[in-house]
């Protein structure tokens, strides 16, 4: 079978570990028991070089214009994605049909949506930028959960690394498991984080509320997942009534007391699962879910696995 090609788009501003992530993945099949499986190309839109927003600059191996129909086209994010040349955009539109996949990587959801390549589709970026992209893009169907989601040809995937995650499973789709799985083992990176993962730091993303009672208590469901977290008896610590802490902790955080409740227990089970030897039990009470099965349920709830397949998978050599 002759070599699928990979073309990464590159412009002024690219991540760079937006391109380099995926470029290793592709490029490690290659060097890992697939000679030949690709073929990796990068681009820019005049062949000329490019600076990352990380300060080095990049020469492409060609231009745009001169580039053989790619079997996988690959749009990573950076703060180029902000002021991307239309032409390429026209590109992207012109090119994009006669391929057999689109990818982008983090904010380059922005130019597939600038190309109209994500009306009616459901896709997703960095957690940052979700709602950007859903208020720029409105036809767009924006999920800021997954770390990346797969709507037929096109495929979005959230933060850079992400981008290295969706690679591995597009590798997977070509050459099985065995593949991808030698190829995680060569970049020491975990076969593989599922798509519908919930992006982490979305648990947490809750703004610092403005009076410093609930500032404190902000502080005190952090430090104490175990206590007693009703609205009841966080409104006492603040000196509120119920009604009225319930109110202004929604107005300043952005969300409900039981919702930022969850997300802190969760993220303080996922760090344990991580980082410690604790069993599922023990953990399940020092993060105040009292039961292995109400934390269960809890994880599946959110991040689509139980805590022993989470901890198999970011942890593999611990006992569960």
């Amino acid at each position: 079978m002759p070599p699928r090609t990979v073309l990464i788009t590159l412009f002024e501003g690219t991540l760079s570990l937006d391109f380099t992530g995926p470029l290793e993945v592709f490029a490690g099949a290659n060097q890992t028991g697939s000679p030949g499986a690709y073929r990796v190309l990068t681009a820019t839109l005049d062949g000329g070089p490019v600076r990352t927003s990380a300060g080095f600059t990049v020469i492409p191996d060609l231009a745009l214009r001169d580039v053989p129909a790619p079997h996988t086209l690959i749009v990573p994010g950076g703060s180029g994605t902000r002021r991307l040349d239309p032409a390429l955009i026209a590109w992207l539109r012109e090119t994009a049909p006669s391929v057999e996949r689109v990818v982008s990587i983090c904010t380059g959801a922005f130019a597939l949506a600038e190309a109209g390549l994500l009306e009616g589709v459901r896709a997703t970026t960095h957690w940052t930028m979700c709602a950007s992209l859903a208020r720029r893009f409105p036809g767009v169907e924006v999920d800021p959960e997954p770390i990346f989601i797969r709507s037929g040809k096109v495929s979005t995937s959230a933060g850079v690394t992400t981008g290295i995650d969706l690679a591995l499973a597009l590798v997977e789709e070509d050459l099985g498991r065995d593949a991808a799985l030698r190829i995680a083992r060569h970049l020491v990176v975990y076969l593989r984080r599922p798509g519908n993962q919930t992006q982490f730091s979305a648990q947490l993303a809750a703004q610092t509320a403005q009076r410093l009672p609930l500032r404190d208590v902000q502080s005190w469901i952090a430090e104490h997942p175990a206590a007693d977290l009703s609205v009841a008896a966080l409104a006492e610590r603040a000196n509120l009534s119920p009604r009225h802490f319930a109110r202004a902790f929604r107005n300043e955080v952005g969300m409900t007391p039981g919702r930022y409740v969850d997300g802190v227990r969760l993220e303080s089970a996922r760090r344990l699962l991580e980082d410690s030897g604790d069993g599922v039990a023990e953990i399940s009470r020092a993060c105040g879910y009292g039961t292995p099965e109400a934390m269960r349920r809890a994880f599946v709830r959110a991040l689509g696995t139980s805590p022993a397949e989470y901890r198999r998978r970011f942890r593999p050599t611990a006992v569960s």
